[in-house]
């Protein structure tokens, strides 16, 4: 059994991240989540003498699109494998001429321009309200940063994320508006990806590894996926070299974090615990679980194994072992 110490990082891989190397006791885990199905198993083992769990955003072998991803689930799940901080991987195009191609952003800010996905684990009968004004972790952050100079990558601190729906790329029209309110990079998955962390009282911070120009930069080609694929193969190089580096330093950290990631919910809970929905109390047991252990009237409820590893099924005592 895996020696695998707490804390236990999550990373999502974003398009051509599909598994990492170096894992220790590592088996590809399904993970069923109360809101649905994950994009794919979980890869989890030990990584460096730390927790690590993998997922493929997209599944492996890239087949599902940025709009039908279920965001929620990939989160939940990811929670209930015992993550608490997540460092998400995302192929994007550069709105910046000095955010070149290889480049990776440490994103700090985004704008939403989805309009097709579940973007809250809450709702109708129990409403919550998280704060987006700093919507990544900045102590998560930081450590990428750190961790990305010191391999000497050439890694910019900072920038905002345009998120597009998708699939297709952008108009010329499109990608010169998003420069001029001065978006720095484009991409189709952190959100609701960054919301959902939020709301599940994780600590989230984007790797945004530019691959192109969009289309708004005259001297360069179109966007296209021929292009885009030749550079995700140096950029998935860079970010396991990147995975390598950041693991230790992240996983020494202890939470909750000064950035209070860990504690997003504390003054978000909107409704009463007498008007609370039963149905989606429970269903929120793993994501709002320390802000309804306080309410003695609520109770988890369904303890049927959730875990499921290839054709041998795997109850929850099994996947604690794995991470603890």
């Amino acid at each position: 059994m895996s020696s695998i110490k707490k804390p236990v990082i999550g990373i999502i891989g974003g398009t051509g991240i599909y598994d990492i190397d170096g894992f220790e006791n590592a088996q590809w885990v399904k993970i069923e989540s109360a809101f649905g199905e994950p994009s794919d198993e979980f890869l989890i083992g030990d990584y460096a003498g730390y927790g690590l769990v993998f997922l493929p955003r997209h599944g492996r072998g890239h087949k599902i699109p940025p709009t039908e991803i279920n965001y929620r689930a990939n989160i939940e799940a990811l929670k209930r494998a015992g993550v608490d901080r997540i460092v998400s991987f995302s192929a994007v195009g550069s709105l910046r001429e000095d955010y070149k191609p290889g480049d990776f952003v440490i994103v700090d800010q985004y704008v939403d321009r989805t309009f097709a996905r579940e973007k809250s684990f809450f709702g109708t009968g129990f409403v919550a309200h998280v704060s987006m004004a700093d919507p990544v972790c900045t102590t998560t952050s930081q450590v990428i940063t750190e961790s990305a100079k010191s391999i000497k990558l050439n890694v910019h601190s900072g920038g905002t994320y345009l998120v597009m729906e998708g699939p297709q790329f952008s108009s010329r029209a499109e990608s010169n508006w998003y420069r001029s309110i001065g978006c720095d990079v484009i991409g189709m998955t952190n959100m609701p990806e960054a919301k959902l962390a939020r709301e599940a009282e994780m600590a989230y911070a984007t790797v945004a590894m530019v691959t192109d120009y969009d289309c708004w930069h005259q001297d360069h080609d179109d966007v296209n996926t021929a292009s885009i694929l030749e550079v995700l193969q140096n950029n998935s190089e860079h970010a396991k070299e990147l995975i390598k580096a950041l693991v230790p330093r992240l996983g020494a950290l202890q939470a909750p974090f000064e950035s209070g990631a860990h504690e997003s919910l504390e003054h978000a809970i909107a409704t009463i615990p007498e008007q609370r929905d039963p149905e989606l109390t429970n269903k929120l047991g793993v994501i709002a679980g320390r802000i309804l252990d306080r309410n003695d009237s609520w109770r988890l409820v369904n303890q049927r194994p959730l875990h499921y590893c290839r054709q041998t099924m795997i109850t929850l005592p099994l996947i604690c072992e794995l991470i603890k």
